[in-house]
Protein backbone atom coordinates (compact mmCIF):
# COMPACT_ATOMS: atom_id res chain seq x y z
CA UNK A 1 0.00 0.00 0.00
CA UNK A 2 1.19 2.81 -1.12
CA UNK A 3 0.45 6.47 1.22
CA UNK A 4 1.58 9.92 1.24
CA UNK A 5 0.24 11.11 4.34
CA UNK A 6 1.03 13.82 6.70
CA UNK A 7 1.37 13.48 10.23
CA UNK A 8 -1.87 13.34 12.57
CA UNK A 9 -4.03 12.20 9.90
CA UNK A 10 -6.56 10.33 11.53
CA UNK A 11 -6.60 6.41 10.45
CA UNK A 12 -8.38 6.01 6.89
CA UNK A 13 -11.79 4.15 6.67
CA UNK A 14 -11.64 0.47 5.76
CA UNK A 15 -10.29 -0.52 2.30
CA UNK A 16 -12.90 -1.86 0.26
CA UNK A 17 -12.50 -4.39 -2.60
CA UNK A 18 -14.28 -3.53 -5.74
CA UNK A 19 -18.14 -3.80 -5.96
CA UNK A 20 -21.31 -3.41 -7.83
CA UNK A 21 -24.77 -2.22 -6.27
CA UNK A 22 -27.47 -5.29 -5.93
CA UNK A 23 -29.55 -4.32 -8.69
CA UNK A 24 -30.50 -5.34 -12.24
CA UNK A 25 -30.70 -2.10 -13.43
CA UNK A 26 -26.73 -0.96 -12.31
CA UNK A 27 -25.44 -1.61 -16.20
CA UNK A 28 -21.84 -3.65 -15.16
CA UNK A 29 -18.65 -1.80 -14.65
CA UNK A 30 -16.19 -4.34 -17.27
CA UNK A 31 -18.35 -2.25 -19.84
CA UNK A 32 -17.04 1.14 -19.28
CA UNK A 33 -13.44 0.24 -19.32
CA UNK A 34 -10.69 1.25 -21.41
CA UNK A 35 -10.01 -1.32 -24.12
CA UNK A 36 -7.03 -1.30 -27.23
CA UNK A 37 -9.12 0.52 -29.36
CA UNK A 38 -10.72 2.98 -26.81
CA UNK A 39 -8.27 5.78 -25.62
CA UNK A 40 -10.55 7.08 -22.90
CA UNK A 41 -9.43 6.80 -19.53
CA UNK A 42 -11.15 7.17 -15.91
CA UNK A 43 -9.31 8.72 -12.77
CA UNK A 44 -11.02 8.08 -9.58
CA UNK A 45 -10.60 10.91 -6.79
CA UNK A 46 -12.69 9.47 -3.21
CA UNK A 47 -12.79 11.06 -0.03
CA UNK A 48 -14.81 12.66 2.86
CA UNK A 49 -16.28 16.45 2.61
CA UNK A 50 -14.23 19.20 2.63
CA UNK A 51 -11.26 16.74 1.94
CA UNK A 52 -10.37 18.75 -1.15
CA UNK A 53 -11.20 15.80 -4.01
CA UNK A 54 -13.29 18.75 -5.76
CA UNK A 55 -10.95 21.58 -6.05
CA UNK A 56 -8.08 18.72 -6.74
CA UNK A 57 -10.32 17.06 -9.54
CA UNK A 58 -10.62 20.55 -11.46
CA UNK A 59 -6.93 21.70 -10.94
CA UNK A 60 -5.78 18.15 -11.94
CA UNK A 61 -7.97 17.72 -15.12
CA UNK A 62 -7.35 21.24 -16.24
CA UNK A 63 -3.33 20.47 -15.85
CA UNK A 64 -3.98 17.03 -17.94
CA UNK A 65 -6.58 18.85 -20.18
CA UNK A 66 -9.66 15.95 -19.10
CA UNK A 67 -13.20 16.53 -18.23
CA UNK A 68 -13.99 17.25 -14.79
CA UNK A 69 -17.36 15.51 -13.52
CA UNK A 70 -18.47 15.88 -9.82
CA UNK A 71 -20.34 13.08 -8.82
CA UNK A 72 -21.63 14.92 -5.65
CA UNK A 73 -23.41 17.40 -7.44
CA UNK A 74 -25.57 14.70 -8.82
CA UNK A 75 -26.88 13.18 -5.47
CA UNK A 76 -27.04 16.89 -4.43
CA UNK A 77 -29.28 17.71 -7.64
CA UNK A 78 -31.77 15.06 -6.79
CA UNK A 79 -31.85 15.70 -3.27
CA UNK A 80 -32.60 19.69 -4.26
CA UNK A 81 -35.03 18.46 -6.61
CA UNK A 82 -36.59 16.40 -3.60
CA UNK A 83 -36.97 19.49 -1.24
CA UNK A 84 -38.01 21.52 -4.02
CA UNK A 85 -41.39 18.89 -4.18
CA UNK A 86 -41.38 18.81 -0.26
CA UNK A 87 -40.08 15.04 -0.32
CA UNK A 88 -38.86 13.95 3.17
CA UNK A 89 -35.43 12.19 2.24
CA UNK A 90 -36.50 9.69 4.49
CA UNK A 91 -39.21 8.43 2.46
CA UNK A 92 -37.22 6.03 -0.25
CA UNK A 93 -40.78 5.24 -2.07
CA UNK A 94 -41.44 9.16 -2.59
CA UNK A 95 -38.03 9.80 -3.84
CA UNK A 96 -38.12 6.27 -6.27
CA UNK A 97 -41.55 7.97 -7.28
CA UNK A 98 -39.62 10.87 -7.95
CA UNK A 99 -36.71 9.68 -9.81
CA UNK A 100 -39.49 8.07 -12.28
CA UNK A 101 -40.94 11.18 -13.68
CA UNK A 102 -38.27 13.76 -13.12
CA UNK A 103 -35.70 14.68 -16.80
CA UNK A 104 -32.10 14.28 -15.67
CA UNK A 105 -29.48 15.72 -17.71
CA UNK A 106 -26.10 15.42 -17.93
CA UNK A 107 -23.53 17.06 -20.38
CA UNK A 108 -20.07 18.83 -20.69
CA UNK A 109 -19.42 22.68 -20.38
CA UNK A 110 -15.73 24.00 -20.92
CA UNK A 111 -14.10 20.25 -19.48
CA UNK A 112 -16.46 20.95 -16.64
CA UNK A 113 -19.61 18.50 -15.57
CA UNK A 114 -23.10 19.97 -16.13
CA UNK A 115 -26.37 18.59 -14.42
CA UNK A 116 -29.90 19.48 -14.78
CA UNK A 117 -33.22 18.49 -13.50
CA UNK A 118 -36.28 19.45 -15.67
CA UNK A 119 -34.80 22.00 -17.86
CA UNK A 120 -33.60 23.91 -14.33
CA UNK A 121 -30.16 24.50 -13.51
CA UNK A 122 -29.92 24.07 -9.47
CA UNK A 123 -26.86 26.33 -9.53
CA UNK A 124 -25.69 27.84 -5.83
CA UNK A 125 -28.93 26.06 -4.62
CA UNK A 126 -26.44 22.48 -4.77
CA UNK A 127 -24.29 23.66 -1.68
CA UNK A 128 -27.12 25.01 0.46
CA UNK A 129 -27.19 24.01 4.28
CA UNK A 130 -30.83 21.94 3.67
CA UNK A 131 -29.10 20.41 0.54
CA UNK A 132 -26.30 19.66 2.58
CA UNK A 133 -28.02 18.05 5.18
CA UNK A 134 -29.80 15.73 3.22
CA UNK A 135 -27.50 15.12 0.44
CA UNK A 136 -25.93 11.47 2.63
CA UNK A 137 -29.79 10.19 3.19
CA UNK A 138 -30.84 10.80 -0.52
CA UNK A 139 -27.49 9.47 -1.45
CA UNK A 140 -28.24 6.08 0.88
CA UNK A 141 -31.33 5.38 -1.77
CA UNK A 142 -29.79 2.03 -3.58
CA UNK A 143 -32.22 3.29 -6.81
CA UNK A 144 -30.72 6.67 -6.53
CA UNK A 145 -27.25 5.24 -6.66
CA UNK A 146 -28.26 3.13 -9.63
CA UNK A 147 -29.61 5.56 -12.10
CA UNK A 148 -26.91 8.43 -10.82
CA UNK A 149 -24.04 5.86 -11.48
CA UNK A 150 -25.22 4.81 -14.97
CA UNK A 151 -24.93 8.39 -15.65
CA UNK A 152 -21.90 8.80 -14.19
CA UNK A 153 -20.38 5.85 -16.57
CA UNK A 154 -21.52 7.28 -19.52
CA UNK A 155 -19.46 9.93 -19.48
CA UNK A 156 -16.62 7.86 -20.66
CA UNK A 157 -17.98 7.00 -23.68
CA UNK A 158 -16.72 10.46 -24.91
CA UNK A 159 -14.18 11.68 -22.80
CA UNK A 160 -11.34 10.83 -20.80
CA UNK A 161 -12.11 12.14 -17.47
CA UNK A 162 -10.94 13.03 -13.56
CA UNK A 163 -14.48 12.03 -11.37
CA UNK A 164 -14.36 12.97 -7.97
CA UNK A 165 -16.86 11.39 -5.30
CA UNK A 166 -17.16 8.84 -2.58
CA UNK A 167 -17.71 5.61 -4.70
CA UNK A 168 -15.93 6.02 -7.66
CA UNK A 169 -12.87 3.76 -7.20
CA UNK A 170 -14.76 1.15 -5.60
CA UNK A 171 -18.26 1.02 -7.80
CA UNK A 172 -18.69 3.14 -10.27
CA UNK A 173 -15.17 2.76 -12.14
CA UNK A 174 -13.45 -0.67 -9.84
CA UNK A 175 -11.39 -1.45 -12.76
CA UNK A 176 -9.45 1.86 -13.25
CA UNK A 177 -5.80 1.48 -12.09
CA UNK A 178 -6.02 5.58 -11.33
CA UNK A 179 -7.55 5.62 -8.16
CA UNK A 180 -6.75 8.56 -5.46
CA UNK A 181 -8.16 8.05 -1.66
CA UNK A 182 -8.16 12.03 -0.91
CA UNK A 183 -8.44 12.85 2.57
CA UNK A 184 -7.26 15.89 5.40
CA UNK A 185 -7.45 15.57 9.07
CA UNK A 186 -11.14 16.51 9.94
CA UNK A 187 -10.08 20.18 11.76
CA UNK A 188 -8.89 21.20 8.68
CA UNK A 189 -11.62 19.65 6.39
CA UNK A 190 -14.33 21.89 9.36
CA UNK A 191 -12.78 24.98 8.66
CA UNK A 192 -12.70 24.91 5.02
CA UNK A 193 -16.43 24.31 5.12
CA UNK A 194 -16.84 27.23 7.50
CA UNK A 195 -14.70 29.43 5.20
CA UNK A 196 -17.37 28.93 2.51
CA UNK A 197 -20.05 29.10 5.02
CA UNK A 198 -21.08 25.89 5.65
CA UNK A 199 -21.45 24.87 8.85
CA UNK A 200 -22.67 21.07 9.04
CA UNK A 201 -20.29 18.89 10.83
CA UNK A 202 -18.34 17.17 8.74
CA UNK A 203 -17.83 13.90 11.79
CA UNK A 204 -21.48 13.71 10.99
CA UNK A 205 -21.57 13.97 7.43
CA UNK A 206 -18.36 11.08 7.62
CA UNK A 207 -20.55 8.76 9.90
CA UNK A 208 -23.43 9.21 7.61
CA UNK A 209 -21.05 8.25 4.54
CA UNK A 210 -19.16 5.63 6.05
CA UNK A 211 -21.71 3.58 7.87
CA UNK A 212 -24.64 3.49 4.99
CA UNK A 213 -25.12 0.50 3.42
CA UNK A 214 -25.35 1.04 -0.59
CA UNK A 215 -22.18 1.96 -1.49
CA UNK A 216 -19.92 3.59 1.80
CA UNK A 217 -17.10 6.00 1.71
CA UNK A 218 -14.35 3.88 1.52
CA UNK A 219 -10.56 3.11 0.27
CA UNK A 220 -11.23 1.67 -2.55
CA UNK A 221 -9.19 -1.66 -3.80
CA UNK A 222 -5.35 -0.36 -5.38
CA UNK A 223 -5.95 3.59 -4.52
CA UNK A 224 -3.16 5.69 -3.33
CA UNK A 225 -4.08 8.14 0.17
CA UNK A 226 -2.98 11.50 -0.23
CA UNK A 227 -3.56 14.24 2.67
CA UNK A 228 -4.15 17.35 0.94
CA UNK A 229 -4.00 19.31 4.83
CA UNK A 230 -0.88 21.23 4.17
CA UNK A 231 -0.83 21.73 0.38
CA UNK A 232 -1.56 24.07 -1.65
CA UNK A 233 -3.49 23.59 -5.07
CA UNK A 234 -0.36 23.62 -7.37
CA UNK A 235 1.20 21.28 -5.00
CA UNK A 236 -1.57 19.00 -4.15
CA UNK A 237 -1.87 18.50 -8.37
CA UNK A 238 1.76 17.82 -8.28
CA UNK A 239 1.80 15.04 -5.58
CA UNK A 240 -1.75 13.95 -7.18
CA UNK A 241 -0.08 13.53 -11.00
CA UNK A 242 3.29 11.86 -8.93
CA UNK A 243 0.75 9.05 -7.39
CA UNK A 244 -0.79 8.62 -11.10
CA UNK A 245 2.59 8.13 -12.58
CA UNK A 246 3.60 5.58 -9.89
CA UNK A 247 0.35 3.87 -10.90
CA UNK A 248 1.03 3.80 -14.90
CA UNK A 249 -0.89 6.55 -16.29
CA UNK A 250 2.39 8.24 -18.58
CA UNK A 251 2.11 12.13 -18.20
CA UNK A 252 5.30 13.82 -19.53
CA UNK A 253 7.79 15.10 -16.88
CA UNK A 254 7.92 18.84 -16.68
Amino acid sequence: MREHLLPGLRPPPRRHPPGEIQSGRLQPAHRFQVSATDNHFAIALDGPAASGKSTLAKNLAARLGLVMVNSGAMYRAVTWKALRENISPADRDAVVEMLGRINITTGVKDNLSTIGIDGEDPGDALRSEEVNANVSAISAIPEVRVLLVNLQRDYLHGHSIVMEGRDIGSVVFPDTPYKIYVDAAEHVRAARRSQVGEIDSVAARDAADSKRDTSPLVIAEGATVLDTSDHTIESGVDAAIDILRQQGLPVPQP
